[in-house]
């Protein structure tokens, strides 16, 4: 382990330690409401579930932030508001049966520059968006409803007319973006029926996300939430992802930069590194932590002591044929499994790509372990690259699993080496 992320996990098991033990959850700060608060009913919020209340809700913020800051309250009831944009120094509280509901009406969410899906562009902003906002911090135990329903229904039917449309041909907010931000704690904040990703955190540093549920369905469409990834960490260092809850109809946990065959000059895309997943629980998803789809350098990324209950890959890796991509050090260990999904999945994503005339890049997966797994699965999985990807030092150690589809599907790998590997009773490699 090297010496810098050893002192990252360090810092982020004190931090989580001085919060009350078990993190935000637990101190006394996340269940009072703060004496700096302002309450939107008092700024003429109506929490009827109906009435649209952004211009109050922003007129709240601003007030707060021309005093120095505070903390904008949301009291019980349900709020209904468009796009609102948190202040510095301004932090949010929802009390219990506070819900911020989002407006389905697309014109509550005026379009502005803004980072989706590894670029820049023209695109609506989130529900709650901040900028250059350290020391946020944004607490429950309320509610963050993206409403996202009738946004659902449109991308289906979009994709029926279309089937390769595209995420930003059919615009959906998402429900928190968090950008350029440092020292950033967000805790016990229920994340409901987003209509697109629900947190996505662009260029931050030293986040802590505690005890925070992710919830969007997860069925057939149109009754299916399309990309509503739980979390999206772009460009980000530092970030601590600690007994939360995820329930969604894509990635769980989705670690993200730039795409493209130019993406390794784009100097707004910083690695993605120093990522730590403890003590979760995934019940729904496409990946329970995932490199990619965009994404350029991600290091340094520790998965543990998590519980996979649902038809989800533990380990995602996307490899993309227009990308030059650099996965090392990426390390899970201590899970159990007692889902149905697959417990390795590293190979090309090709559902997106473009090679602008440019020949195919070369990408690295280097050093990856999967440690001290055990319980129930689906199937071992498949490791294999495009013919430009170098796949090596692939350790699987200390796994005692029962498994539906029990081979793992090996392309080129240099160095893959299994230590005490029991597939349905059996040694692995060998016997099956």
């Amino acid at each position: 382990m090297h010496m810098l992320r050893r002192s990252f996990f360090v810092v982020a098991g004190m931090v989580l330690s001085l919060l009350g033990g078990a993190g935000l959850a637990g101190s006394a700060v996340a269940q009072t409401v703060p004496a700096d608060g302002l309450s939107i009913a008092d700024a003429g919020a109506t929490g009827d579930g109906q009435t649209l209340n952004t211009v109050r809700i922003q007129g709240a913020i601003d007030q707060l932030a021309g005093k120095g800051g505070g903390t904008l309250v949301v009291p019980p009831g349900v709020f209904l508001t468009g796009a609102i944009f948190l202040k510095p120094e301004v932090n949010l509280y929802l009390a219990e049966g506070g819900v911020l509901k989002g407006s389905t009406n697309v014109q509550d969410y005026p379009q502005t520059m803004t980072r989706v899906e590894g670029h820049f562009t023209e695109w609506l902003p989130a529900l709650i968006n901040a900028d250059r906002a350290d020391h946020l911090r944004i607490y429950g135990p309320g509610t963050l409803d993206g409403n996202g329903a009738p946004f659902w229904k449109k991308f289906w039917v979009q994709r029926k007319v279309e089937p390769k449309v595209t995420n930003l041909e059919v615009p959906r907010p998402r429900l928190a973006l968090i950008q350029h931000s440092k020292d950033v704690q967000i805790s016990r904040v229920h994340f409901k029926d987003s209509s697109f990703w629900n947190l996505h955190l662009y260029a931050c540093q030293d986040v802590v996300v505690d005890k925070v549920s992710f919830n969007a369905p997860n069925f057939q469409p149109p009754n299916r939430a399309p990309s509503s990834d739980a979390m999206d960490v772009d460009s980000c260092q530092r970030v601590t992802v600690s007994g939360c809850t995820f329930s969604v109809g894509d990635d769980c946990v989705c670690l993200k930069g730039s795409k493209g065959p130019f993406a390794g000059q784009d100097t707004n895309s910083a690695p993605t590194e120093h990522i730590h997943v403890i003590n979760c629980t995934f019940e729904k998803g496409q990946g329970v932590v995932t490199l990619g789809s965009e994404a350029t350098v991600i290091r340094d990324v520790v998965v543990e002591n998590c519980r996979v209950t649902g038809t989800i890959p533990l380990v995602r890796i996307k490899i993309r044929p227009d990308t030059q991509q650099d996965y090392e050090d990426i390390h899970y260990r201590n899970i159990t499994l007692a889902g149905g999904g697959s417990i390795m999945e590293c190979r090309p994503w090709t559902q997106y790509f473009d090679l602008e005339g440019q020949p195919a890049p070369k990408s690295m997966v280097k050093n990856v372990t999967v440690s001290d797994i055990k319980g129930t699965f689906g199937s071992f999985g498949e490791i294999d690259g495009k013919p430009e990807t170098t796949i090596s030092d692939i350790t699987l150690e200390n796994i005692d699993v029962q498994l539906k589809q029990p081979v793992l599907k090996v392309g080129t790998v240099d160095h893959l080496t299994y230590k005490n590997v029991v597939v349905n009773g059996k040694p692995y490699p060998g016997g099956m």
